[in-house]
């Protein structure tokens, strides 16, 4: 038998600490300029909106990335001689009816649908997801002559019953699923206690699924403040109308006034940043709480 030579075998090197390996630097690098790019083209209709709005030479129309006579007149006028301060103030109204009433109502059909069992339990929730699936343009006709019968036309409470009922089917099926993941135990310990239904359900049940409340909550003021259908097609007297029907004010029919459109777009704005900023925290802090308790 032939001896077989020993091929010496080469040590392999220990890479240098830190060094990054072949292309991942270049990775990096594409990430950034990714979510630069993201970033520049989610942002820049807002910047261009505070651009033209923060522009004294805006109210022909403007091409300009930068204000070129920085000034605060057309949110003065707007506010103002524009009326919008009105328009802002009746949202305001019909969106806060809309989130408290959406979000009891919600709340306590939640709890039904997901604790309770009785007769056409599963049909009801059907029906919930295809009252969902109708488009609200379809039912304006209808909704316009029944709130005419009523005489809630030009209501400001009349418009935010709507906007209630349009809100409620999500709502409640979004909150069905918050309730429905809290275990039993939880509720049946708070009874062995001594909790009544309502200490239960304030105490133990509430804090658990604010998150979702709050979720809904932003959903029905999202819904109530920007919505143009029903307002315009409900309300005619020009004291009562809303913020979605106030921006066509600055629309004329031979010129527009970009200036003010582009102010009263950043008022209309601002409380829904406001709104979606402070949820996004509640979201989080309402969820840990709510575990630890």
């Amino acid at each position: 038998m032939s001896a077989q030579l020993a091929v010496p075998r080469t040590p392999k090197t220990a890479a240098p600490a830190g060094a990054k390996a072949p292309g991942r630097g270049w990775a990096k690098t594409g990430k950034y300029v990714a979510v630069a790019a993201l970033l520049v083209f989610t942002l820049f209709p807002v910047w261009f909106m505070l651009s033209t709005a923060l522009n004294g030479r805006a109210s022909s129309g403007t091409d300009s990335l930068f204000p070129t006579h920085f000034t605060f007149t057309h949110f003065t006028e707007a506010l103002g001689d524009g009326g919008f301060g009105t328009f802002m103030l009746n949202s305001a109204l019909v969106t806060l009816i809309t989130v408290v009433a959406s979000g009891l109502l919600a709340l306590l059909g939640a709890v039904a649908m997901a604790r309770f069992r009785f007769r056409m339990r599963t049909t009801i929730m059907v029906l919930i997801l295809v009252v969902q699936m109708l488009p609200a343009e379809a039912l304006v006709i209808p909704l316009f002559l029944q709130m005419k019968d009523l005489q809630m036309l030009n209501s400001l409470l009349g418009l935010a019953i709507v906007y209630t009922a349009f809100s409620l089917p999500f709502a409640i099926w979004n909150l069905r699923g918050f309730v429905a993941a809290v275990p039993v135990e939880v509720e049946e310990a708070a009874y062995v206690d001594g909790a009544s239904w309502w200490r239960m359900f304030r105490s133990v049940l509430l804090p658990l699924v604010t998150p979702g409340l709050i979720a809904t909550s932003a959903f029905a003021f999202v819904m109530a403040w920007e919505e143009f259908t029903f307002a315009l097609t409900f309300m005619s007297d020009e004291n009562r109308m809303t913020v979605g029907v106030g921006l066509e004010q600055f629309l004329g029919k031979n010129t527009n006034d970009w200036g003010g459109l582009m102010a009263a777009s950043t008022l209309v704005t601002i409380p829904v940043m406001v709104v979606f900023v402070l949820a996004q925290r509640r979201l989080t802090s309402g969820l840990v709480s709510g575990a630890v308790k």
